[in-house]
């Protein structure tokens, strides 16, 4: 199960948002991950009101 608050934990160098969905993206194919748990909330200034769907999809 990948953890939203490990990746941003693991990838410090992430700027703002699209960063973030990009490895989700990334990491999901790399890892073949079958479970994705949003457990915070990105602080970047650039995170969209629809962050949790962007990155659910970004995930599959």
């Amino acid at each position: 199960m990948l953890h939203l608050s490990e990746l941003l934990i693991q990838h410090p160098e992430l700027n703002n948002f699209s960063e973030l969905e990009q490895l989700v993206s990334t990491h999901a194919k790399a890892t073949r991950e079958r479970f994705f748990r949003i457990d915070v909330k990105p602080s970047f200034p650039d995170t969209p009101e629809n962050w949790e769907d962007r990155l659910e999809a970004a995930f599959y």
